[in-house]
């Protein structure tokens, strides 16, 4: 096997580092950027006012009162299972046989906290600043050394910051306009076993890092028809990414060459989607809010990963496709301190049913919402949500060619569900 050979293959293999994990939404994205939206099941965010809707729509927060800061916190608790149903490798020689090791991964996605803040400064009655950061992409994936998936996946680990900086206006009494510019770092790693040429011989390992800043932009408008009735749009651009890293190596055994354990500077080159999203919120009465919404999520941009490096590049097609969910809320006024919420959303997977691999373990959701706010003084809200996420039971299904000439077909199921837990506050001042 020749050098530039195994390269290649390390290569490809580069940018599945932002693939990183099954998160709370489609494929690796995390929606929770509201605790107020968390609620609701984020039906009503496009359409609300306020800070605390900045993610969503950066028209939120035109023609706001008082200036206001908003800081949230949700712990997302994750219970998945992945079990082998029938994986096999190929070595060079050749030999099929099963690929071994332990059948069943239990909680192989880690638990985590996804932070987010923002903050709006009024100007005048029309005019607003804002800023909003959050992590849209962040979560950890591991499976054992031993774990039957270890040839597409060992530990893979994704961090990302968003920052949107926003100017917002208000036209007239019906129409608020919003425009931000964003900019993300993605800080990744990723690590996988390689096969020798016996299966008698120990495994390989091959790890791979990056990190690298995209940028982007989000416009959005608000329509207020009547004072009861209010119907929000928004766009998020697609990111370019770029990510400069580190690929390694080690512990490949003769009869492979010796100079295929290396290390070697790579750049891969994806694009996150684009979002679209539409929403209403109906004042019915003194009490009672309707909320609802349709988002659509370009996740087709995610069809290929381009890879260069020294002396080559590769291209590794993911045929991803664009999702639309949906989602339905209520908003309860229960007294002038007190607000109760309840929501539902339905989100299906963008992840193709031959190719879906043990980094991306998903599945389409059903996500179950309630929280509440409590106006504690004239300038502090709290918020308080808990949501349960249904994942249907799909298929892992992926064929590969590794770095040392070993077909593996991986054979598996995933199933699963999480519990989010979200605090914040906002404070107007």
């Amino acid at each position: 096997m020749s050098l530039t050979r195994t390269r290649l293959a390390v290569g490809v293999a580069f940018v599945a580092l932002v693939a990183a994990s099954q998160a709370s939404a489609s494929a690796f994205y995390l929606q929770e950027q509201s605790v107020r939206g968390t609620g609701r099941a984020y039906s009503g965010e496009v359409a609300d006012k306020g800070v605390g809707s900045l993610w969503w729509n950066p028209a939120s927060i035109a023609g706001i009162a008082r200036s206001e800061a908003y800081i949230g916190a949700n712990m997302i608790l994750v219970n998945a299972k992945t079990t082998n149903s029938g994986s096999t490798i190929t070595r060079p020689v050749p030999v099929t046989t099963t690929v071994g090791g332990t059948d069943t991964a239990l909680d192989p996605i880690n638990d985590g906290l996804v932070p987010n803040l923002g903050g709006a400064w009024k100007i005048n009655d029309k005019l607003s600043l804002g800023l909003s950061v959050a992590a849209p992409y962040n979560f950890t994936t591991e499976y054992q050394a031993d774990s039957w998936s270890r040839y597409d996946a060992l530990k893979s680990q994704l961090r990302t910051v968003n920052v949107d900086g926003v100017v917002a206006y208000r036209i007239n009494e019906m129409l608020d306009l919003g425009f931000g510019v964003t900019a993300m770092y993605a800080d990744a790693e990723l690590t996988n076993a390689l096969p020798n040429i016996s299966p008698l011989q120990a495994d390989g390992l091959q790890s791979l890092k990056g990190d690298g800043w995209a940028y982007g932009y989000t416009v959005g408008a608000q329509f207020h028809p009547s004072q009861s009735l209010t119907i929000g749009a928004s766009y998020r651009s697609k990111i370019d990414h770029k990510l400069d890293g580190a690929v390694k190596v080690s512990g490949l055994l003769a009869p492979i060459p010796t100079a295929s354990n290396f290390a070697v500077d790579g750049q891969a080159k994806i694009t996150l989607p684009w979002m679209l999203n539409l929403g209403a919120r109906w004042a019915v009465n003194d009490h009672w809010t309707l909320n609802g919404s349709v988002s659509r999520v370009g996740w087709s941009e995610f069809d290929a990963i381009r890879v260069t490096y020294t002396g080559g590049s590769s291209i590794s097609a993911q045929d991803y496709k664009n999702v639309t969910t949906y989602a339905a809320g209520v908003d309860y006024q229960a007294s002038p301190r007190l607000t109760l919420r309840a929501g539902v959303q339905y989100d299906p997977t963008p992840t193709p049913e031959v190719g879906r691999t043990a980094r991306v373990p998903d599945g389409d959701r059903m996500m179950y919402a309630t929280g509440a706010t409590w106006a504690a003084t004239e300038n502090l809200k709290l918020d308080a949500a808990l949501s349960y996420i249904a994942f249907e039971k799909s298929q892992i299904n992926r064929t590969d060619v590794t770095a040392t000439s070993s077909t593996v077909r991986l054979r598996g199921e995933v199933e699963g569900s999480a519990v989010v837990l979200s605090t914040g506050a906002r404070f107007s001042f």
